[in-house]
């Protein structure tokens, strides 16, 4: 499986999952569905539409990927996550089907959650983009809206090795005469989205109309102006961090254009939603707080474009010393990665338990040549009690570098 092996067990092409779902019944045509793509941000992103959606009275399917700990996070209703006897009868009742045509890890599970969804009779479900776009499994079905988040480095092994061939893959999910939203404006690549759109008939939504910022009066409400005026209650989000503001501007363009998808938001409601994203939808590790006297913190933030926003959202915070468990996987620019992270910390090297984990000695050999100085210690959990032995309480400890690395911590 890719999210193990990496590019090596990448299936790209549509024709397994189109020949899979076919005899299946095609379930994913079975259903409402809304299909978010993008570098980074489609997580969260899936998680609090996901969250208003339920609110709002709709029975809510949720598929994204990776998981955390367990399997079953891949596939939710309403938050409930598939129980492990819906899977195992998925798998028995279609061996000899997927012994036949071989489909990837992901496309049998992208069919059955595909198929789960269509079972359970969900009004409708949030898809989020394994990989890409264009040649994702996730792009047979046809949403009633697309959101794309924005557009970074990330497998540009299988992507593409300029923003303009990584956009083009994310674009492939514009379908035609589909809505899309674009949660960030970025120039030097938007013309592939606004070409893709007029190519598909499609109406293209970009969110430089609405802006989110902090209550002047308390900083942990947000404002949300639309055209410069303010038309929503102030609000607080449960998801932490201020990169979360970018992907908040594509949900509230979801709900200005609802209507227009045949989608009924109560406000009030969905304002509640925003705040209790994490218990509604069962979603973690995006700037989690684990602890405080100490503050402890993880993110899942694991590219070059995510480790920015963490760098950015350290800056946010006044400790005295700042300790940094960190770990990747090989197959990133590391090299990019690394010259971001601040000088000032102390740092404990460390690997997930994963083929694609990389070496934590090897981590510290390029670490040193941008002046990152810490120790090696390749077990995450004790890498973490380490950093909490040392650390004050008016200190700070980061945990992350890789979804794998958050995978493993203990207290998640």
């Amino acid at each position: 499986m890719f999210t193990r092996d990496g590019s090596n067990a990448y299936k790209p092409g549509l024709q397994t999952i189109i020949k899979l779902c076919e005899k299946l019944g095609n379930p994913h045509e079975k259903f409402k569905s809304i299909h978010i793509g993008g570098t980074n941000g489609k997580g969260s992103t899936s998680h609090m539409i996901a969250a208003i959606l339920q609110t709002s009275g709709y029975k809510t399917g949720l598929y994204t990927s990776p998981h955390l700990k367990r399997f079953t996070e891949r596939i939710k209703i309403n938050g409930e996550e598939i129980n492990e006897t819906t899977i195992v009868n998925f798998v028995q009742n279609n061996i000899a089907l997927i012994e036949e045509i071989k489909p990837s890890f992901f496309e049998i599970t992208t069919a059955l959650a595909f198929e789960y969804f269509a079972l359970q009779k969900v009004d409708i479900a949030v898809i989020e983009v394994g990989l890409g776009g264009r040649l994702d499994a996730t792009n047979i079905i046809t949403p009633i809206v697309s959101i794309i988040t924005n557009i970074g480095w990330d497998h540009t092994d299988i992507l593409g090795d300029t923003l303009e061939k990584i956009a083009y893959e994310k674009a492939g999910i514009i379908k035609p005469g589909i809505p899309v939203i674009i949660s960030e404006y970025q120039p030097e690549i938007a013309f592939i989205f606004t070409n893709k759109a007029k190519e598909t008939g499609t109406n293209l939504y970009f969110t430089t109309d609405i802006d989110i910022t902090e209550d002047h009066e308390n900083e942990n409400n947000l404002q949300v102006k639309v055209n410069n005026e303010a038309k929503y209650p102030n609000f607080k989000c449960g998801l932490k961090g201020k990169y979360q503001k970018q992907n908040l501007k594509a949900v509230f363009k979801l709900i200005e254009i609802s209507d227009l998808l045949g989608i009924k938001v109560n406000i009030k409601l969905a304002i509640k939603a925003l705040l209790e994203v994490t218990s509604l939808t069962g979603f973690k590790g995006r700037w989690q707080i684990l602890g405080r006297d100490p503050l402890v913190v993880c993110d899942t933030g694991h590219n070059e474009p995510g480790i920015r926003l963490v760098v950015d959202q350290l800056a946010e915070y006044s400790y005295k010393r700042l300790f940094m468990v960190i770990g990747f996987v090989k197959d990133k620019d590391i090299d990019k990665i690394l010259r971001l992270l601040p000088t000032n910390a102390y740092y404990l090297f460390t690997q997930p338990s994963i083929p694609r984990g990389l070496d934590a000695d090897v981590l510290q050999d390029k670490a040193l040549k941008f002046d990152l100085n810490g120790e090696v210690m390749k077990d995450i959990n004790k890498a973490i009690s380490k950093a909490r032995s040392l650390a004050a309480k008016e200190d700070l400890i980061f945990i992350g570098g890789s979804t794998f690395v958050v995978a493993e911590i203990e207290e998640i």
